[in-house]
């Protein structure tokens, strides 16, 4: 049996400041289970909640059940709209939804046609992935998500047919090789696309900064450094995140393909074995690659702007760096 610490509200239930914790906290996160929760339970789990906010909770009721209320909130309702999310658009259902576009992205022998409609379906749904699970706080720009977006597109579908027309016209590869280089063009495509999709859709936090708070939560200011660090956290957890999904498959099917004679006598059987590879490592990339860095930062005040760090006697502060 798991054991649950003491529940408290708005926190997490494990240590962010380890990336074992992290790494926990965002199995609880990602899990696709809470894709089945029915409308009643979701609101059995919001009043549960409500209780314990205002100090009404029933006798009887646990830790254990709390943290379970919180795992459900969190994963269909917005923390900032208080909407429910869009069931394909959670970040529990980025695994089951998107495993069938990286199975696209990496079939073989791709034409140009399916080339850019796999980059352009990978990146449509990230794309409503990321606005869905958007820091809402503030009123959004749409100018800027549709800018993010357009720049997205264009850079993977741009990146992936340059790289497959380069690698058809290249005379020292035999078609063997050819067929077996193919199968990584995703990756650099898929890559760049999300670092410029970070930078068009956030660039004005550069200007603008962003707020870093005190260790009682308190807003200190607004920092463009912070903001730069912020966003470079995020763009290189965007490019670790492809890494297994898009470059691990191709590996692990080129090994299974030589070794096992059953995939070459029946071909037919490649397709739903490429599929249960992409899953599993799109399963292991995905917690791995968001808990590389704790959501809500610390950053040194001397590492700031001097008028920030006259600001506050906290030597450590904090910001979200998004996801």
């Amino acid at each position: 049996m798991p054991t649950y610490p003491t529940f408290e509200y708005g926190k997490p239930r494990f240590d962010q400041n380890t990336f074992f914790g992290r790494f926990r906290h965002f199995l609880d996160v990602i899990d696709p289970r809470t894709l089945f929760v029915t409308e009643e339970r979701l609101r059995e789990s919001v009043d549960l909640l409500e209780c314990f906010k205002h100090g009404r909770l029933p006798p009887g009721v646990t830790s254990a059940q709390l943290w379970q209320a919180h795992k459900i909130k969190q994963a269909i309702i917005h923390p900032d709209t208080g909407d429910k999310i869009p069931m394909p658009f959670r970040m529990s259902g980025f695994i089951p939804f998107g495993t069938p576009v990286v199975v696209g992205l990496l079939l073989p022998n791709q034409t140009l046609f399916s080339t850019v409609f796999w980059q352009w379906l990978n990146q449509s749904h990230n794309a409503c992935v990321n606005y869905s699970n958007r820091n809402a706080s503030k009123p959004s720009d749409m100018s800027k998500f549709f800018q993010g977006y357009m720049g997205a597109v264009t850079s993977a579908v741009s990146i992936a047919v340059a790289l497959r027309v380069a690698i058809q016209k290249a005379d020292r590869f035999s078609p063997t090789t050819r067929r077996m280089v193919q199968r990584f063009i995703p990756f650099p495509a898929v890559a760049s696309a999300n670092v410029c999709n970070v930078v068009l859709m956030r660039h004005s936090e550069l200007s603008e900064g962003i707020n870093v708070l005190d260790d009682k939560g308190n807003v200190v200011g607004s920092s463009k450094m912070a903001a730069k660090r912020a966003l470079f956290e995020t763009a290189l957890t965007r490019v670790v995140l492809p890494m297994p999904i898009l470059l691990l498959p191709p590996i692990v099917m080129a090994m299974l393909e030589s070794r096992l004679p059953v995939l070459r006598r029946r071909p037919g059987l490649l397709l739903p074995v490429h599929s249960l590879v992409c899953l599993a490592a799109f399963s292991l990339a995905l917690p791995l690659a968001i808990s590389l860095f704790p959501q809500m930062s610390q950053i040194h005040a001397s590492r700031l702007e001097p008028e920030i760090a006259m600001a506050t006697r906290c030597e450590i502060l904090t910001y979200n760096k998004g996801l």
